[in-house]
């Protein structure tokens, strides 16, 4: 079982690195509101792009390392998304509750624009949406993820099959 250990505390370490990346996001989203400055709001959606990019890679380790199955295809982002709110029998537990998944998947479309358009097409007041809503969205999440690590701890070293 150490690989689920091993997955527990790199979701840890995950969630420390994007406690930062949403703290940035918002300090940028108050100076751009303060300032004007559209290197502010450029900064907002570098920022947001990476909370979801970070949480798709903690989705990632958990499909593979537990799962194991990576979705395929034009859509896997979604079907990833979709399989971490979803119970796994004799697998695990949903990671995620279908509130937390559908909010997610606001920034998950909004990361799929960031690579799409170029900076000046971005729109301040959707950024704005998504900044205001970024701090309560990760406490969300955080909070899923945190059960789902302790899920992992609790495992009985001895015994391979996951107990759900």
């Amino acid at each position: 079982m150490n690989e689920y250990r091993s997955l527990a505390g790199r979701i840890r370490e995950y969630l420390a690195e994007l406690d930062r990346v949403v703290e940035r996001a918002v300090r940028f989203g108050e100076s751009a509101n303060k300032t004007g400055d559209e290197a502010y709001w450029d900064a907002v959606a570098l920022n947001i792009h990476s909370y979801y990019s970070g949480l798709e890679r903690i989705f990632e380790d958990i499909a593979r390392t537990v799962d194991g199955n990576l979705s395929q295809g034009p859509d896997w982002h979604q079907q990833l998304l979709f399989q971490m709110s979803s119970n796994i029998q004799g697998i695990r537990p949903a990671v995620l509750d279908r509130t937390a998944r559908l909010n997610l998947d606001e920034y998950r479309a909004f990361r799929h624009v960031v690579r799409n358009v170029y900076a000046f097409n971005f729109r301040p007041k959707r950024l704005q949406e998504l900044v205001d809503g970024l701090k309560d969205s990760f406490n969300v999440v955080k909070n899923d993820l945190f059960n789902f690590v302790q899920y992992l701890e609790k495992l009985d070293e001895s015994d391979r099959d996951l107990p759900f």
